[in-house]
């Protein structure tokens, strides 16, 4: 299946996978994808990430992070800047997510990093997304 924004179908499976109290979760593989999927992880939105090769195909398994009440670390996760609406911001522009409760993921020209990253390195960029 060929989606036309693949960003936003990892994020719709990461959220259905989170719901749904899943362990973990596939998504298919590719740079930006992992490059996010990192982000998450430094944040501690996910446990773990692993390359899982079927066939010609590649995928990422993300292990999912939960709380001692089997509740999700990762509650929301919202698609900012899409195909039909590139949201770009200046260095002074970097928003805050929740009053600095989530994170925005943010693709740069030093690669993809959060927010909060990006406002320490004091460069702009594309807003990928809103976790919280």
């Amino acid at each position: 299946m060929t989606t036309s924004d693949p960003l936003a179908d990892m994020f719709t499976r990461i959220r259905n996978a989170a719901s749904a109290h899943h362990e973990d979760v596939r998504v298919p593989a590719s740079n930006v994808k992992r490059a996010v999927a990192q982000v998450l992880q430094e944040e501690g939105f996910i446990r773990g990430i692993s390359d899982v090769a079927e066939g010609p195909r590649s995928y990422l398994k993300l292990d999912l992070t939960y709380a001692d009440d089997r509740k999700a670390v990762l509650s929301g996760i919202r698609r900012v800047s899409r195909p039909g609406l590139r949201v770009y911001v200046s260095k002074q522009e970097i928003p805050r997510v929740f009053g600095g409760l989530g994170v925005a993921i943010m693709s740069t020209s030093q690669g993809v990093m959060s927010g909060r990253e990006a406002w320490r390195r004091k460069i702009g960029g594309e807003v990928l997304c809103y976790v919280w």
